[in-house]
């Protein structure tokens, strides 16, 4: 992190706390074309990025670009509809700012979502599936630099990454539901070129299920702050690399993500609902 972080985090939460006295204790992210997984919440207030001092501004398709703040089943949830990308020019502070501040605010446990390609054949599509761990192929990392104690551990361990009881109640939500739930790694990449066949394959080969352009500076990030994790990816197109691969485009990406966005949000109410999320 760069030396101005701690003080940059300090301004964004008192910019929030000056507007709202909220103190949720879980945060949801929806990343492309997942804005439907926050349909359900009972909106207390909406406040859009540029209004946050110190936040920067969305540009990604599919992203409102906005914090949302109210109840979800019961519980004070702040939601960051909307992220931002390495490909976007944003530096690694900006990217993970927000989920300082969501800790900050007083949240303990974290939703993240993503849209992804299908590296794994066997994989419908679209499809949801549960982020078991993630394979960081963007070349950074939020952590580099300065480390302030206040913040996080200087070496976290990320062996866990993952949180592993969130995901068994996860999946046994998908189950009760009768939701079939894949299950798989995620590779992030920096982007924004979608991945050459090459690429793919070569993900494929050391272990990723699903591609993407998020996320992994994400989950970094909250596991430094103290932040519990729960991931999922909407897989919306095939991205096997082989033969038959098709092109894609990124408007297709998003309406399939938006056809199954709902069973994120689905899963994750049946998890408030039981006292497991």
């Amino acid at each position: 992190m760069r030396p101005d972080f701690p003080d940059r985090l300090r301004r964004a939460t008192d910019s929030l706390r000056a507007r709202t006295s909220a103190q949720p204790v879980l945060g949801l992210v929806a990343g492309t074309g997942l804005t439907p997984f926050l349909d359900e919440i009972e909106v207390a207030a909406r406040i859009p990025y540029g209004e946050i001092t110190e936040f920067p501004v969305s540009t990604a398709p599919g992203h409102a670009g906005e914090l949302v703040l109210g109840q979800l089943r019961g519980r004070a949830v702040a939601a960051l509809s909307g992220r931002f990308h390495a490909y976007e020019g944003w530096h690694p502070d900006d990217i993970v700012l927000p989920f300082y501040t969501l800790r900050a605010l007083g949240c303990e446990r974290l939703v993240v979502t993503n849209s992804a390609g299908g590296l794994n054949p066997e994989f419908p599509v679209p499809a949801v599936m549960l982020i078991e761990d993630h394979i960081n192929l963007t070349g950074l990392s939020p952590l580099s630099g300065p480390n302030d104690p206040a913040l996080g551990l200087r070496f976290p361990d990320l062996s866990r990454a993952y949180d592993p009881d969130l995901r068994r109640a996860a999946l046994a939500a998908a189950k009760a539901l009768g939701l079939d739930l894949q299950r798989g790694i995620y590779a992030g990449c920096h982007g924004p070129a979608l991945e050459t066949n090459a690429e793919r394959r070569f993900m494929r080969t050391i272990g990723g299920d699903a591609v993407g352009m998020s996320t992994v500076l994400e989950v970094m990030a909250a596991n430094h702050a103290g932040l519990r994790v729960l991931g999922f990816s909407a897989i919306a197109n095939a991205a096997t690399g082989g033969p038959d691969q098709q092109p894609d485009t990124v408007e297709a990406i998003i309406a399939a993500t938006e056809a199954i966005a709902g069973q994120i949000g689905t899963i994750v109410a049946r998890m408030l609902d039981s006292g497991d999320l």
